[in-house]
């Protein structure tokens, strides 16, 4: 996968950071990044030497300033508002640290804010937290949707994300013209090579993800994402919450990036989209993870994208049956409705334990339906 000229600083910062975690697989991030073991190597002694500066293809000015007066914690505090309009007094706290230039409490930043008028309603009004729950490990679980697309001169443009719910390292944010399969199949191909496979990925129900009509039947994407050993799962109709952390940081990419711009084609949108990815993944201090960033809390999973698919493998207790090309299931007396998506797919039949009459419908770990021989057909 080429490396955009734009992106070669980003993703330099980033290999450097994930080489560094304990117990990384340095050999294959070269694999997957696409580069060779010298060229990490060099990269990683500058990176020991002279921090990400060293990164730079010439030498730069430090970032710290160890002995900056009250004046000048007063401008870099307010230069890095106007760099970053959505931050706060926490986030503009901790990045100060993290860049060596002063120790300044959140309450003294906030008041620096004010008195320069730099906080507005909109802003605290972006500020507010939301309440969710964690997976204990990076790529236990992804989430991934559309933003709200949005026109540029060239056309619509529908913003592509997703997000690892433990560290809320963002994997992929990609200006996309069209929300179909082959489209974001694509996309998931890109992060996969680059990232490994996550154990689940968590969509909505729309297209396409699933379907509205049939809330968590599976779409051909998800037979896709099945058949690479992908636990697929989906949001409860009408609540967006479950898709928590994507949905937030929706609403920082919309606060941060896209409110109140426009765009002359889907190329400037990918490029205003590729320096805030960096900016989000590498500098700006996340609450929810006590103010560190996505990078340091993110490890690349050891799951790798296989170079061809299986076929599922079913228990010689199963009965093995093939979808009809209409997604229709015979079983017994009756015709049952598995999804379009499965036509001419092998799925197990499987009895429950200890309750006659009840089967359920597999293909490869996941399950697509129930049987209930005591109930007429649901064709």
């Amino acid at each position: 996968m080429p490396w955009k000229a734009q992106n070669v600083m980003s993703l330099k910062h980033e290999f450097v950071l994930l080489a560094r975690q304990e117990g990384a697989n340095r050999r294959e991030l070269c694999r997957r990044f696409e580069i060779s073991p010298q060229t990490a190597y060099k990269w990683l002694q500058r990176f020991a030497q002279e921090g990400a500066e060293g990164l730079q293809e010439r030498s730069r000015r430090p970032a710290s300033s160890p002995a900056l007066s009250s004046a000048g914690v007063e401008s870099a505090v307010i230069a890095l508002r106007r760099q970053h309009p959505a931050w706060g007094g926490r986030k503009i706290s901790r990045r100060l640290l993290d860049l060596g230039q002063a120790q300044v409490a959140p309450s003294t930043v906030t008041s620096i804010l004010h008195r320069h008028g730099l906080i507005t309603a909109q802003a605290s009004q972006a500020a507010t937290p939301w309440t969710r729950f964690e997976r204990s490990e990076p790529n236990a679980l992804w989430q991934a949707d559309f933003k709200g697309h949005f026109e540029t001169a060239q056309g619509r443009c529908l913003p592509l994300t997703v997000i690892d719910d433990h560290s809320r390292f963002n994997l992929a944010l990609h200006a996309c013209a069209k929300a179909t399969t082959e489209v974001v199949q694509a996309q998931m191909e890109r992060v996969f090579s680059r990232y490994g496979l996550p154990v689940q990925i968590n969509f909505d129900n729309g297209a396409p993800w699933g379907s509205p009509k049939a809330p968590g039947q599976l779409s051909e994407l998800g037979v896709w994402l099945i058949r690479l050993g992908v636990v697929v799962s989906h949001s409860r109709p009408y609540h967006p919450q479950t898709n928590g952390k994507d949905e937030r940081f929706h609403r920082s990419l919309d606060v941060e990036v896209l409110q109140g711009r426009s765009f002359e084609s889907l190329a400037k949108v990918q490029a205003a989209l590729d320096h805030w990815r960096q900016v989000y993944n590498h500098e700006r201090p996340h609450e929810a993870l006590q103010m560190a960033t996505p990078i340091t809390r993110y490890r690349p999973s050891a799951r790798r994208l296989p170079g061809r698919l299986g076929s599922p493998e079913y228990a010689s207790r199963d009965e093995v049956r093939t979808v009809g090309c209409n997604g229709e299931l015979r079983f017994g007396n009756g015709r049952y409705k598995v999804t379009n998506a499965l036509r001419g797919h092998k799925v197990a039949i499987r009895p429950r334990p200890n309750q006659d009459g009840l089967f359920d419908v597999f293909f490869a770990h996941h399950r697509c339906l129930t049987i209930d021989l005591r109930q007429p057909d649901n064709f």
